[in-house]
């Protein structure tokens, strides 16, 4: 069984290590993990000619990207097939004992697994795609024990951009798949660094404007007399965020369900304060209509008496005049600055450069639908929306949308994508040579995941819009430090796996 294509030195040097032991192998998109991971399923297949493999990934589209690598490069045909939700459990079974080679999303085969259709005695290699998903995600990790308690022959394969920073985290991601080593590299390793091409990175900063400054004063108000009163309850000890928050909110629910009527009222003064962090969160980094829609919508559920809490929180005086403000302000056509900064970065580049391709990164579809508008406004600008599927009023995509866009994108027919995190990972995605985050992300692997789309064939470009005296500013120091943090510990975890490796010494070997 042949392969079209020949490795790169980092490839085959990964590929050696994981012929002989389970392997997470960490490597920025667009590198070749992929090929690693057919060169692999050859071996295990001319190892044990009767044996199969089975490669999962998180989504359909991913799935079906990898289905047609592993197509394309393979010099000989051999009999592969694709599970998804579309693919009846009946039909899967037969196509489960026809195939070499299985390509499925974790959900397909960890039903079918309980409903006893197949099992994986003769699965001879198991590649989890997106491995630091082997955390939350329950269906992978249900596939993966059943394959350690079935396989005759066993080998796994993790393939990640990025596993995180958290050392227990890593650390729990290498337990599942029972890794027993890591490889990786970065944009800057010696054997790597000669195949990518320059990358030039610009902190654009933003001035956080004076009028914008009023209306976190007065919502921040709010915030800081929901979250004393939290405190003063003794609901939560150390710092205070959206997360912490979130996590409180999740505990009560949880007291609630076991009886403790008690957690009624800290449960609305918890919704509050989330609230008015999301509020606070669209004011400093999103736009100023995404705040505008928010509040006001806020206001409506209150007329509505949905709940007690937005009842509540609507009463305060902070509150309305916050929302008179904002009102006022798009009234005389103001936006956040960010919008207005982004339009001036692409309409210079795409005026100096007809042929740019770019990837706008934004956390919200509110915001994201704004900046297109914007954009559209541009001439030789043509910009679609890349959402995830969830239908909302801001309109989800279906898969095969995606695709379409995509596959745009790859003609030339579009230049620009304005995203959500749904381009983050892993799509075939064409070469853009640049890429901009509307907001800084504190996540490490959203970061290196956002990233990995410039400067791979050809140069490219890293912009990053940060407003001053802002969460903005925080959340870039936090996502560098936290990859910095992540390669330390990684360097500790593999040092780790190889110590616990180690045979003990024999008395003999100690005389």
């Amino acid at each position: 069984m042949k392969i079209k294509i020949s490795p790169r030195e980092y490839q085959q040097s990964i590929f050696n290590t994981a012929k002989q032991k389970n392997t997470l192998v960490v490597l920025p998109t667009g590198l070749g993990k992929t090929l690693i991971a057919l060169m692999l399923a050859v071996e295990r297949l001319e190892k044990f000619p009767d044996s199969k493999v089975l490669f999962l990934a998180p989504t359909k589209p991913l799935v079906e990207q990898h289905l047609s690598s592993f197509k394309k490069n393979l010099a000989v045909e051999e009999k592969m097939c694709l599970f998804t939700g579309m693919v009846k459990p009946k039909e899967r079974q037969r196509l489960f004992n026809e195939c070499r080679i299985i390509f499925s999303t974790p959900q397909c085969v960890a039903n079918d697994l309980d409903k006893g259709l197949y099992n994986l005695a003769n699965i001879s290699l198991l590649v989890i795609d997106e491995a630091h998903r082997c955390l939350k995600n329950y269906d992978y990790t249900k596939v993966v024990r059943a394959y350690k308690e079935q396989a005759k022959n066993q080998r796994v394969l993790g393939l990640t951009a990025s596993p995180g920073h958290e050392p227990e985290k890593v650390r729990e991601i290498c337990e599942h798949l029972s890794v027993e080593e890591i490889e990786i590299r970065t944009r800057e390793s010696p054997e790597v660094k000669k195949y990518l091409q320059h990358r030039d990175f610009t902190k654009v900063v933003v001035e956080f404007p004076p009028e914008f400054l009023e209306i976190k004063q007065l919502l921040k108000k709010i915030y800081d007399s929901r979250v004393d009163e939290i405190q003063r309850r003794n609901l939560i000890y150390g710092p205070v965020n959206k997360i912490t928050l979130l996590e409180l909110q999740s505990k009560l629910i949880n007291g609630i369900r076991q009886g403790n009527k008690s957690y009624l009222s800290a449960i609305s003064l918890t919704a509050q304060a989330i609230k008015i962090s999301h509020a606070l969160e669209l004011l400093e980094t999103q736009t100023l209509k995404s705040l505008h829609d928010y509040l006001s919508n806020l206001a409506s559920d209150a007329k509505k008496k949905t709940s007690k809490a937005v009842q509540t929180l609507t009463r305060f005086p902070e509150f309305q005049l916050a929302l008179r403000k904002v009102n006022e302000l798009i009234e005389m056509g103001k936006e956040h600055p960010k919008v207005s900064k982004l339009v001036e970065i692409l309409d210079e580049r795409f005026s100096d450069d007809k042929n740019t391709k770019a990837i706008v990164f934004t956390q919200y579809r509110d915001s994201a639908l704004r900046i297109l508008k914007e954009l559209k406004k541009l001439p030789y600008l043509k910009a679609e929306k890349f959402f995830g599927q969830a239908k909302r009023n801001n309109g989800g995509l279906t898969q095969k949308e995606q695709k379409e866009i995509i596959d745009k994108l790859n003609k030339g027919e579009i230049n620009c994508l304005v995203s959500t995190s749904i381009g983050e990972e892993g799509l075939d995605i064409a070469e853009v040579n640049l890429v901009v985050f509307y907001e800084p992300i504190p996540s490490a692997i959203r970061k290196i995941q956002r990233e990995g789309r410039t400067a791979r064939l050809s140069p490219g470009s890293l912009v990053i819009l940060v407003t001053t005296n802002t969460r903005d500013v925080a959340h870039h120091y936090a996502a560098r430090a936290r990859e910095r943090k992540m390669y330390r510990t990684i360097t500790k975890i593999k040092e780790e796996l190889k110590e616990s490796q180690k045979t003990p010494k024999t008395l003999l070997e100690f005389s």
